[in-house]
C-alpha cells in the first residue's frame, strides 16, 4: 500500500528528507508520495516515517494503490537492486 499525502499539508518539509526511498518530492501545491518507490518503509523501520514525524496526520494509506506485505518486500528488494546496480559512464 502506498502512503498519500493529502491536502491537509502544510508543506513542513520533516516528510521529505525522513523517506528512504525517496518517494516523496513537492508537487505543484503540496508533497507528493511516488507510490511506485513507496514501501510504507517495509524493509527500512518497523513504521512509515513519514507518518511518524508529520505534525498534522495528513499521511493515510493510498486507496488507488493498495498492496500487501509480501508485495511491499518485493518493491523493496526491486528499489535496492536497482540502487546498487552500477551505473555506466
Amino acid at each position: 500500500m502506498a502512503l498519500l499525502i493529502t491536502d491537509e499539508c502544510i508543506n513542513c518539509d520533516v516528510c521529505e528528507p525522513e523517506c528512504p526511498n525517496q518517494a516523496i518530492s513537492m508537487g505543484a501545491d503540496i508533497y507528493e508520495i511516488d507510490p511506485s518507490k513507496c514501501t510504507e518503509c517495509v524493509g527500512h523501520f518497523d513504521e512509515p516515517q513519514c507518518v511518524q514525524v508529520c505534525p498534522v496526520s495528513c499521511i493515510p494509506i493510498n486507496p488507488a494503490h493498495v498492496e500487501s506485505n509480501e508485495s511491499l518486500w518485493v518493491k523493496y528488494r526491486s528499489l535496492q537492486a536497482f540502487a546498487a546496480a552500477p551505473t555506466e559512464g
